[in-house]
């Protein structure tokens, strides 16, 4: 008798990803929106094949982009064997019921891609209750696009009643849930809170950025801990709290959740617990990947959380990481194109903007001495200030 072989490996699904280049965006802006999507799903575990986009003044109420763009999207879905089409920005109920109707495929758009990859990341009884609560938050209103098998079938005895009845047991049960994780998001923030209390004494430090630009390594090097870090969007998720000591200088560093553009609405509501630890910090260490070409704007969406999270007027450091992977995009006419100098860096209009700033490369270890002595006068100034009787530190 021959024997039968399966594969048992988890097979990468493919997905394309479709954006619209609205007034006020250029298609360069577009393509960066949809390769940061990418790199989204790449974190997420699937593979994107392909990009569409489409120049509206705004998205279509209906299916998002135009119904010659959706059919076009809906023959590459087929010809290629499409599993998973994402949109890059949130889609109504009513655009998500239309587009999955006619592509007959997963669809997803990118808020709850995002929580998708939240839910996998989370690991402690905190994050696990507030991505659940985002999660639940998020379908709610789209409880109508679970029982569409009944709109199909042509009515009859039995058939009116039964889908709406479902549709109104399902919200009940979800209203119940979501009033369930807030009640318990309320007693683990009132035990933080008792933690924190019992930290004040020490002076507190916060790294803050974008997601990717390596918080997580430079928390590592500082405080000779193993924080999980990887090169994927929101590789840290729980925050963080290590005892970090610079010469005699002790203080609390924490690693928070990186900042994303369009980050969910109810991701945000539900992890302003988690980012008190932000908003409580004595100093942000504001980290900028100077590597990636648009990382003003990624200074931009982090400045414009930290004012929702009210948390702009602290002690602030631009801490600039990367340097070792920057490429200069200006040269002058004749001029070879070579990597900048530490001093270079210094000298530049980022130094100027972003004062105090420091260039290092947290992975090649460059510049840090001058970035913990930094860190050091920063938190002696604040400690000094705060018991300006105690000589026993400095």
């Amino acid at each position: 008798m021959k024997q039968k072989f399966y594969d048992t490996a988890v097979k990468q699904e493919k997905a394309i990803l479709v954006g619209v280049i609205t007034a006020d965006e250029t298609e360069e802006l577009e393509k960066e929106y949809l390769e940061e999507l990418e790199f989204l799903v790449e974190t997420a575990g699937g593979k994107t094949v392909k990009h569409f986009t489409q120049k509206l003044m705004r998205p279509e109420r209906a299916t998002y982009v135009g119904t010659g763009k959706l059919e076009e999207i809906k023959e590459y879905v087929i010809a290629e064997e499409i599993d998973i089409v994402v949109f890059d920005d949130e889609l109504s109920p009513s655009q998500l019921r239309n587009i999955e109707n006619e592509l007959k495929v997963k669809i997803l758009d990118r808020n709850n891609l995002i929580l998708d990859i939240f839910a996998g990341r989370a690991q402690t009884a905190q994050a696990k209750t507030q991505v659940e609560l985002a999660q639940l938050q998020y379908l709610l209103p789209r409880l109508t696009r679970m029982w569409t098998h009944l709109e199909r079938q042509k009515g009859g005895i039995g058939m009116r009643g039964p889908g709406e009845s479902q549709i109104e047991t399902d919200r009940r049960l979800i209203l119940n849930k979501i009033s369930l994780l807030k009640d318990k998001l309320k007693s683990i923030d009132r035990q933080n809170e008792t933690q924190r209390k019992n930290r004040h004494q020490l002076v507190r430090a916060a790294l803050v950025g974008y997601t990717n630009v390596g918080k997580s390594t430079i928390m590592n090097m500082l405080s000779k801990s193993d924080v999980f870090a990887e090169n994927k969007l929101f590789a840290t998720l729980d925050t963080t709290v290590r005892k970090v000591v610079i010469e005699n200088a002790p203080f609390l560093l924490s690693d928070t959740v990186g900042f994303i553009r369009k980050l969910p609405h109810h991701l945000v509501e539900c992890f302003k617990s988690t980012l008190d630890e932000v908003r409580e910090a004595d100093i942000l260490i504001h980290v900028v990947d100077i590597s990636h070409p648009n990382f003003e704007d990624q200074i931009r969406t982090v400045n414009e959380t930290l004012k929702d999270l009210g948390a702009v007027d602290k002690d602030n450091i631009t801490v600039f990481n990367k340097i070792d992977a920057y490429k200069p995009t200006e040269v002058f006419e004749g001029e070879e194109l070579k990597p900048l100098t530490l001093e270079d860096f210094k000298q530049s209009w980022m130094a100027r903007h972003n004062s105090p700033a420091i260039f290092i490369s947290a992975a090649k270890r460059e510049n840090i001495d001058e970035f913990r002595q930094l860190l050091y006068d920063k938190v002696k100034a604040i400690h000094t200030a705060r018991y300006p009787y105690d000589h026993l530190l400095y």
